[in-house]
């Protein structure tokens, strides 16, 4: 069995990237965590860790695939928050669920890009 743990995300304030992730998914989060990150707990498993970074960084896509309960509730945390989503990878802001795969994007202020689905179209169906 192979687990992915955790991902180092940079950020130009760890500590706030954190902090709006953590609230928007509606899991634990913390300013300090193991050595210089800020983390974010997504799950039992994994954690995002947030670096800051003055330097250069590409902009990373990162996708949660949720039940539809947390689905709705993150969804909610966004429009409560005025954050703009849109249904296509790279479409307008368009505040829309995609009618096609059922997810939605966003970008957090360094550009990050969050996608959430309820069913992944990344990898075909268990025989």
């Amino acid at each position: 069995m192979i687990d992915l743990d955790h991902v180092i995300v940079s950020a130009r304030d760890q500590r706030a990237s954190a902090k709006l992730l953590g609230e928007i998914l509606g899991v634990r989060w913390a300013e300090t965590g193991a050595g210089p990150f800020s983390p974010v707990y997504v799950n039992e498993g994994l954690t995002l860790d947030f670096i800051d970074d003055d330097g250069y960084f590409p902009v990373e896509h990162f996708c949660f695939r949720v039940d539809a309960a947390t689905f709705e509730a993150v969804l909610k945390r966004l429009k409560a928050a005025g954050i703009e989503y849109r249904s296509e990878l790279r479409g307008p802001m368009d505040m829309k669920v995609s009618a096609q795969y059922g997810n939605v994007y966003w970008n957090e202020p360094d550009g990050h890009q969050w996608e959430m689905l309820t069913v992944s179209y990344a990898r075909p169906p268990a025989a």
